[in-house]
């Protein structure tokens, strides 16, 4: 009797990443649709600029815009963006944040359609909160 020898087959101990690359593909496309959608609520159209981008890798800035009717909104962790805000409520919220933290980075938001006195004002406003870091967002 001739006895035929069975070949041991090795064993395949490797991890198989391609499940894993799907999963970070669909992911990948998943925060590319997304995050356009995460900016802040009120519709404005920013003015176009060739400007460097502010460094915001410490703190997340504090967002204050005005529309076209030249009414303000701020953004603060909790707050609602889409909520309109009086102009001394608006300075006292800004004293408050500034009371724990002098050097905070402050962004104007103007829409282009609003008129350039109303955005001078603003930022009079928030420097008379004692801002010390202003910035305008533009396109």
């Amino acid at each position: 009797m001739i006895r035929r020898q069975k070949k041991k087959r090795k064993l395949n101990a490797d991890i198989n990443v391609v499940p894993y690359i799907d999963v970070m593909m669909v992911l990948l496309v998943i925060f590319m649709i997304t995050a356009p959608m995460l900016t802040q609520g009120v519709d404005v159209k920013l003015p176009k600029a060739s400007a460097e981008p502010v460094d915001t890798e410490n703190q997340e800035p504090i967002v204050v815009t005005v529309d076209k009717e030249g009414l303000f909104y701020i953004d603060i962790g909790s707050d609602d963006p889409l909520e309109p805000v009086a102009e001394s409520e608006l300075e006292q919220r800004i004293q408050k944040v500034l009371a724990g933290n002098p050097k905070q980075l402050l962004l104007v938001r103007g829409d282009k359609e609003v008129s350039y006195d109303r955005v001078i004002q603003l930022m009079s406003l928030l420097k008379g909160a004692g801002a010390e870091s202003l910035g305008l967002v533009t396109e």
